[in-house]
């Protein structure tokens, strides 16, 4: 079995049972910094990515930059890697099947498709055509012929798009369309999480941001979640880091938060490390 194939199947395996974190990383660096602190998988982010290119998420990221940014984290680090895809880049479901095929040409050991228009104020899509979409996608990932985890993510609630009512409507039925793992991001409360959990059999992804943020992995594991996320949430406390820092150079000329800076040798031993070459 080559190597990838060994993360492939690591990555399938992790999701059989248990809970565990999937951090996301933006770059190669960064991914090799939680390589090193002992994660165990990885997700791109399309927000985190995104603002690397000095644009806004949803819809501002071309397949071909996500796949070639998702190829770079995947030989970054020896870790399976699962790719944040949107809505796929693509309306159409034959398209996001097409999606699906490139992600794992690139080395993905699964990526999520979200339910959600990359136009306007993100609408979801309608009902049929997500699940039609999921289906397309399902079965590209099935035809692979190796392991790939394709999680299938009702957004609309965090959007405003719909309740947690369709939102496991939804699920449901890209459970029975083929989805390997389900995700419905930030829904109203932890006691909203559980109930998605108990709506279907598949393994749950869940996110923590926002006000999950204040649970523990302890918390996720009792609710019944087999996956833990970050989604841009980490990429975000490095910006929030760095508007602090910057302002208080700017507009008081304290250079103090640079005190807490972590040191040039201590990255350098994290890059090497969490590396395919460490």
């Amino acid at each position: 079995m080559t190597a990838m194939a060994v993360r492939h199947q690591r990555f399938q395996t992790l999701h059989k049972r248990g809970c565990f974190v999937i951090p996301n990383p933006w770059d190669a660096g960064s991914a090799r910094v939680m390589a090193a602190l002992g994660a165990q998988a990885l997700a791109t982010t399309s927000a985190g990515y995104a603002f690397t290119l000095g644009r806004p998420d949803m819809g501002h990221v071309t397949r071909d930059e996500a796949l070639a940014h998702a190829e770079t984290i995947v030989t970054a680090t020896p870790l399976p890697v699962s790719g944040d895809f949107e809505n796929g880049f693509a309306d159409a479901p034959d398209e996001v099947a097409e999606t699906i095929r490139l992600a794992a040409e690139v080395g993905l050991s699964g990526c999520s498709i979200e339910d959600t228009v990359m136009s306007g104020d993100n609408p979801a899509y309608d009902f049929e055509l997500a699940v039609e979409r999921v289906r397309a996608a399902a079965a590209a990932a099935k035809a692979l012929g190796r392991p790939f985890v394709f999680c299938a993510r009702a957004d609309g609630v965090m959007n405003g798009a719909y309740n947690v009512e369709e939102a496991i409507r939804r699920i449901q039925a890209f459970e029975k369309a083929g989805a390997d793992l389900l995700y419905v991001p930030l829904p109203p409360s932890m006691e909203s999480l559980v109930q998605i959990v108990k709506s279907v059999s598949k393994p749950v992804n869940a996110l923590a941001a926002g006000r999950f943020a204040k649970y523990s992995k302890a918390d996720f594991a009792k609710a019944g979640i087999r996956r833990i996320s970050t989604g841009s949430a980490i990429a975000r406390a490095t910006h929030k880091k760095l508007v602090d820092v910057t302002t208080a150079m700017l507009d008081e000329g304290d250079f103090s938060p640079l005190l807490e800076a972590a040191s040039g040798k201590a990255i350098d031993y994290m890059l090497q490390a969490g590396g395919n070459d460490g």
